[in-house]
């Protein structure tokens, strides 16, 4: 389903109409919901940067939301560093001149500059210009502006469901309404827990298939 296919059926099922910006905005805060509430694959991003010597922050790129691993690489082999919060960094690594590999990285908030920037805080302060792979959280572009979406092509229900649940909301629909339109979208959404968090994310060597028990 592209986005012209999803305004027509969100269209034909609540029988209205909806402007342009309003039916993008919907759709927009649909993924959201959506991809805030199962993980997928599509929703990481794999990117590389470079330490710079005798700087403890690191600029992430701008599109990161969070983190899965960040690991860095000495002679090419990756250690991965341990996630904490700023506090343990500066308790621990009290000094910027103090340097090494580093073992640990948090996320250290946001920066003056235009656009806004976000950066790792590092400890120790790096001694190398070491290599790092991050692999992180982000949204993809929307159905609004690509047009075609892995989640439009390939689960368009709960991305039909979610819209219609900002549609009843826009169009101020009876509460039974909403409820019953929301319940479509918590059955389709489980479909995709069931792929994103379920086989997706499965080890079928030690836990085994996932199936559903048979009564």
């Amino acid at each position: 389903m592209n986005y012209t296919e999803l305004q027509t059926a969100v269209e034909d099922y609540t029988e209205n109409t909806f402007s342009a910006a309003d039916f993008a905005t919907m759709t927009e805060l649909a993924e959201q919901r959506i991809y805030n509430s199962v993980q997928l694959p599509n929703l990481r991003k794999n990117t590389t940067l470079t330490l710079t010597i005798g700087n403890p922050l690191l600029v992430v790129p701008a599109d990161f939301l969070s983190a899965f691993s960040f690991g860095v690489s000495v002679a090419g082999v990756f250690s991965y560093l341990l996630n904490k919060d700023v506090n343990f960094m500066r308790e621990s690594f009290p000094s910027v001149a103090v340097t090494g590999t580093p073992q640990y990285y948090a996320l250290y908030g946001t920066q003056t500059g235009t656009p806004l920037v976000q950066s790792f805080l590092l400890g120790p302060t790096p001694s190398a210009a070491l290599t790092a792979e991050l692999n992180y959280f982000y949204y993809p572009e929307s159905i609004v502006t690509a047009t075609n979406t892995w989640l439009g092509d390939n689960f368009d229900s709960v991305l039909f469901n979610a819209v219609m649940v900002e549609a009843a909301r826009f169009m101020k629909q009876e509460p039974d309404i909403i409820a019953e339109t929301d319940k479509q979208y918590v059955q389709s959404l489980t479909l995709l827990k069931n792929l994103g968090d379920g086989k997706d994310r499965t080890d079928a060597y030690r836990t085994g298939q996932v199936r559903t028990r048979v009564i």
